[in-house]
């Protein structure tokens, strides 16, 4: 029986919840350790909750680390004896990764599974007839279907069973380059950090079987596309690159012009403007999921097939849209890198990822590259606003949907905003909104241009150009530039409104300032709330996965004094 340590800051409860104490001196230590095999569930002032999943211990699993690391993390932090049920569950959980095996046998595809009770629990399964085919001699495993090897890991996982596939990957097309960082006598060389380097070869392996498939997380700013340069690198041969957006596509391109020794007729754009293909094919998810009407066919998924690619890499990977999912079911053979912040999927088909992109290989903790100075030390600030009486009249009598939007609108956060550039007269500032007319009222107010989605994409870089070189200290952008923007000056972001509840995007747009600075090295990240509304309720949810990263979020209060005019409040 373990004994009880009362000054421990973790309890460990039956329901797989685990409540660490905020205010314990080790709270970091353990919140850091628990994140590896765990998901944080809610962060209010005290205690957070942590929630172990089937998920996040075959992502634990698959990144190496094992049940006897998980139960000695629980035991030494744990305040009272942890559950029985717990500790089975992790012993099952955790060693359910790699007991069914993808692999090449007799150059056809299968499963290898050592033990005989799955083995039968498998082959008379009825969700997967279609897929399987005769059983091996020594019934230690069973062929599969040609073309299913995506299909087959989707439904295996969702029957508890993760896949760990072996079966290799076509080698496609040789392409011989090098990054500039492995070039003396480059004129523009750079270094590859420590960490860059450790995730490329994670996610390589040395070339072998078990590498070759996975998602890189780590914190924007990291250099997460030098990191994919320098898996490409490893790799040597043609690459397709998905990602969200035509400035993030002229973006990689310019990063690999940069930073290789790539000539630019090897880089091809293929997106609205253009449809080149070449040895490294640069796309949007927006392209690859156009068809003419909602049944037609998806005419660019040709793309494919257009060479013969050794690595597709998927861009904020998070992001993925429904049908290029499909797309990657029938692309098991290629090597595949995810790329992002956050894994978090605000349709939980974070599963899906797992089996068809492959499991988390690399999580690198925000606050670990904030301490090493590889990204910018970033104030939270939440700035809570009452509505006005006539805006609150209209909140009380208005359903759910336009109630948040009135929230989020709220007029009086324009006296905030002008408060909060008084206080940055010399930074780069990013505003950051929702809704269209309210960045409208915004840009008109403050005589600043607005950047959103239907800006053609030459006023786009125009702007985004003198923002970069500081002729223009304001930009005002919507959810267009919540992916993929390069803005490295950005050191304020005043966010006025947001998506309901995403997580993900309140990450992507912090990351917008947490480029490392010259000076100071601090960036200021504001959300502008309405009080006591459902914008507010919602605020909470946004901040879990940063909370769960070690951010926290100062709060101050504004309200209206008899001359209607705002007075902070004392903070909190």
């Amino acid at each position: 029986m373990t004994p009880l340590r009362p000054d421990n800051p973790l309890i460990v409860q039956s329901d797989r919840t685990l409540l660490v104490e905020v205010a314990h001196p080790e709270f970091e230590r353990v919140r850091d350790e628990i994140s590896r095999f765990s998901e944080l569930i809610k962060s209010p002032e005290h205690i957070h909750t942590y929630r172990i999943s089937p998920l996040s211990l075959w992502n634990a699993s698959a990144s190496g680390i094992l049940e006897e690391t998980i139960i000695e993390i629980l035991l030494m932090w744990s305040k009272y004896e942890i559950p029985q049920n717990i500790i089975q569950e992790i012993k099952d959980h955790s060693t359910r990764y790699g007991k069914i095996k993808l692999i090449k046998k007799n150059d056809r595809l299968a499963l290898d599974i050592e033990d005989r009770g799955l083995f039968w629990e498998i082959s008379n399964q009825k969700t997967l007839q279609d897929f399987l085919q005769e059983p091996f001699a020594d019934q230690k495993g069973i062929y599969i279907r040609d073309g299913s090897r995506g299909e087959i890991k989707l439904q295996l996982i969702r029957l508890g069973h993760p896949v760990q596939d072996l079966a290799g990957f076509k080698e496609g097309h040789p392409l011989s380059f090098e990054l500039r960082s492995h070039l003396k006598e480059s004129k523009k060389p750079f270094a590859l950090r420590k960490y860059q380097q450790a995730a490329a070869d994670v996610f390589h392996a040395g070339g072998g079987p078990e590498g070759g498939a996975g998602v890189l997380v780590l914190p924007c700013g990291a250099g997460k596309t030098v990191i994919g340069m320098a898996c490409m690198r490893g790799l040597q041969t043609h690459t397709l690159i998905l990602t969200t957006n035509v400035t993030a596509v002229k973006q990689w391109k310019q990063e690999l012009l940069d930073k290789t020794t790539l000539a630019s007729d090897q880089i091809g754009l293929y997106s609205g403007e253009g449809k080149e293909i070449a040895p490294v094919t640069i796309a949007t998810y927006q392209i690859l999921t156009y068809r003419k009407d909602k049944n037609g066919p998806f005419d660019h998924f040709k793309i494919f097939e257009a060479s013969n690619w050794g690595l597709i890499i998927y861009d904020e990977v998070h992001m993925l849209p429904a049908p290029v999912f499909r797309a990657v079911a029938e692309l098991q053979a290629r090597r595949r890198l995810g790329l992002t912040a956050t894994l978090v999927r605000e349709d939980n088909k974070e599963e899906d990822v797992f089996s068809l992109i492959g499991p988390k290989r690399v999580d690198v903790p925000w606050k670990v590259l904030e301490k090493d100075g590889f990204i910018a030390t970033a104030q939270c600030l939440e700035i809570r606003i009452p509505l006005p009486h006539e805006e609150r009249m209209n909140y009380a009598v208005s359903d759910q949907r336009q109630r948040f939007r009135i929230a989020s609108e709220n007029s009086l956060k324009i006296s905030v905003i002008a408060e909060i550039l008084a206080l940055h007269p010399q930074d780069s500032i990013l505003i950051i909104g929702q809704y269209i007319e309210q960045l409208k009222i915004i840009s008109e107010y403050f005589q600043s241009p607005v950047l959103m989605g239907q800006t053609p994409e030459k006023e786009r870089e125009r702007l985004f150009n003198l923002f970069r070189r500081g002729e223009l200290k304001i930009l005002i952008v919507s959810k267009v530039a919540n992916f993929a923007i390069d803005l490295p000056d950005a050191s304020v972001a005043i966010q006025v409104s947001g998506t309901f509840g995403s997580r993900q995007e309140e990450a992507q747009r912090l990351g917008r300032i947490l480029r490392p600075k010259d000076s100071d090295n601090v960036s200021y990240f504001y959300t502008l709330i309405s009080r006591d509304t459902t914008e507010q309720e919602f605020a909470r949810n946004r901040q879990l996965f940063l909370t769960e990263q070690g951010y926290k979020y100062q709060i101050q209060s504004r309200h209206l004094d008899s001359q209607g005019k705002l007075t902070p409040v004392a903070e909190s």
